[in-house]
């Protein structure tokens, strides 16, 4: 017999309220496979052959307003200087990349006419370059024509060190040329196995050469542009508060027929993921929140409202407590956390041994995460084949105890453990929403017990997630010894996610702290795994080289595995977005539309 919940998901499949990729989707969120998925709907009487021919849009216009809600603001939007999504996703409403990531992980064109190969000539056999092929056509919002001159001008932006791009290091590697101007070549110094990361997805967007020209290298940061963007998008700027609210108008000259569906869109920033939800799935005044990081029984009772529901995407995403290697309570020139020190406690490997076995997975997963949460002990969790069995996990405090005696650490008069004179205590910081300080108040309550003293600090996500670089408070300062938070993985390999912990990326003052290795681990031996997987073509070892890099930072402790988060959003029932696992939410925006009621 099915229960409840799951009847009304078939009846909503049955009814065309939900499509069956949501429905395996959110089975699969349960911990199901996909065929047996489709089974369920073949026993709930979901017959292929029953299902009507989906609304798809056959004209640009006509959807009314698109209104999002982001709870956390977004502060810029310049997609080279975005160091949290929010960011990316706010850069992404107006500006593209030259193709972007779909809901089953495969390259969909954007601004390019078709995806590189093998057969069609784009790729090179020897894996040195890749040869793009851009739209014809394609203008920018104030009606110049797009080129081949842009996407040249982008890398040049991008790996000018003066200019300080987050996106730098996706560029580092690579030499872009023109062709002619609707044709560019990516040359590589090495065989690149994964070509398919400079101008793809969410750090691959390109701004344009005529406006930004004047503004690379040292004066980055003075472009008016950074605030009012011009670009390819389906939606030309209308409107820009930061923190606050963008407002966006349809682009009549979208260089994709049909689309978009929507005539005007809203993003408002701001809040908390439970008002975000209730604004959705409860009360209707929104069509999309992202990033519903709410406790899965909050959302369960919410969708028996019936305006909204929540949608699942399974990705690589991971929520994690990062590890200070440097002391953040010493300032050398100027920088706390600076390279030149080394933290007090936690360079003791026993102490970081010692953290990861106080993290209680089960109940974190039971009572907070739900359908969105799977436990784990690999920092990287996707595609299958990257992801290591060589970790396990486990919650003991007694075990924590014992490892933290063995090396010394002796609980003090008031219970608080000591050595050399140090007393065992550590400021633990994350943004601020309801999963993030209950799954502090889990940690804390572990750690108290093992005889660690835990100080909890809850930073308000829109600074956090900042890239201000005057602001002491962002994840990328890292003024704390522990922090928390989630990184996207926002394509299906690992080079990216994986990068970030290399010691070239390391955040510091002189990069204005947008190097991405905020933890600043520096370790040879993945340094050199990272170097090798950049460049190994043989997909078995290459896979192998980053479950090494994956198994490294296990065994250092340095980023401590708290949950495998499935992505979750909140929709209007009758809107269709696009959401892939290994995308940002408005990766694929231009293919958004509202099913038609009535």
């Amino acid at each position: 017999m099915l229960d409840n919940e799951l009847r009304t998901m078939i009846d909503e499949v049955k009814d065309g309220r939900m499509d069956r990729r949501g429905f395996i989707q959110r089975m699969i969120a349960l911990g199901l496979t996909a065929p047996m998925a489709t089974q369920i709907l073949a026993i709930g009487g979901v017959a292929m052959a029953q299902s009507p021919t989906p609304y798809m849009p056959t004209k640009r216009g006509g959807g009314g307003p698109l209104k999002l809600l982001w709870w956390q603001g977004p502060t810029l939007l310049n997609p080279h200087f975005a160091t949290g999504t929010k960011d990316q996703d706010a850069s992404r409403i107006f500006y593209e990349p030259l193709a972007s990531w779909d809901v089953d992980g495969h390259l969909n064109p954007i601004l390019a006419a078709e995806i590189p190969s093998i057969q069609n000539g784009g790729l090179a056999a020897d894996a040195k370059s890749v040869t793009w092929k851009l739209k014809p056509g394609v203008k920018w919002h104030d009606g110049k024509p797009f080129t081949a001159d842009d996407v040249v001008f982008n890398w040049e932006y991008a790996t000018d060190p003066a200019t300080a791009a987050v996106s730098g290091g996706t560029y580092a590697d690579a030499t872009v040329e023109k062709i002619d101007d609707l044709t560019v070549r990516i040359l590589f110094k090495v065989p690149t196995p994964f070509w398919a990361n400079a101008f793809v997805g969410a750090y691959g967007c390109i701004i344009p050469k005529h406006l930004f020209a004047e503004y690379k290298g040292g004066k980055s940061r003075e472009a008016p542009n950074n605030l009012k963007p011009v670009g390819t998008g389906p939606y030309k700027f209308v409107e820009f508060k930061p923190g606050d609210l963008i407002r966006g108008e349809i682009n009549p000259d979208y260089h994709m027929p049909s689309r978009p569906h929507f005539d005007t869109i809203e993003l408002k920033g701001g809040g908390d993921a439970v008002s975000a939800a209730r604004a959705i799935i409860q009360t209707g005044e929104y069509d999309y929140a992202w990033n519903m990081q709410v406790e899965d029984e909050v959302l369960l009772r919410l969708e028996k409202g019936g305006k909204g529901k929540t949608v699942y995407a399974v990705g690589g995403d991971i929520e994690f407590i990062a590890v200070n290697s440097t002391d953040p309570n010493t300032e050398v020139d100027g920088e706390r956390s600076s390279m030149k020190t080394k933290h007090p406690i936690l360079s003791d490997l026993a102490v970081r041994k010692a953290l990861a076995l106080l993290i209680d997975r089960n109940a974190i997963q039971k009572v907070i995460y739900g359908r969105a949460g799977r436990t784990t002990a690999n920092y990287l969790n996707g595609p299958a084949p990257f992801v290591s069995k060589n970790t396990a996990w486990e919650f003991s405090v007694e075990k924590a105890s014992k490892l933290l005696d063995d090396a010394g650490w002796k609980p003090g008069a008031d219970g608080i453990r000591e050595k050399d004179g140090k007393k065992l205590k550590l400021l633990y910081q994350t943004s601020i929403n309801g999963p993030r300080q209950k799954t502090q108040a889990i940690v804390k309550q572990a750690c108290q017990k093992a005889g660690i003293d835990v100080e909890l600090k809850s930073v308000v996500a829109s600074v956090f997630f900042s890239s201000d670089v005057a602001n002491p408070d962002t994840y990328a300062h890292f003024y704390a010894d522990l922090e928390m938070f989630q990184i996207p993985m926002t394509q299906p390999d690992p080079v990216l996610l994986m990068r970030r912990y290399h010691s070239r990326y390391v955040a510091t003052k002189e990069n204005k702290w947008q190097g991405s290795n905020f933890p600043r681990w520096v370790n040879k031996e993945y340094d050199a795994a990272i170097d090798a997987a950049e460049t190994e073509v043989d997909p078995v070892k290459r896979a192998e080289l980053y479950i090494k890099c994956n198994d490294l930072m296990w065994q250092e402790g340095v980023m401590i595995p708290v949950m495998h988060r499935v992505k979750v959003g909140a929709t209007a029932n009758a809107l269709r977005p696009v959401m892939s696992g290994w995308a940002n939410d408005l990766d694929n925006l231009q293919d958004w539309y509202r099913e038609a009621t009535g």
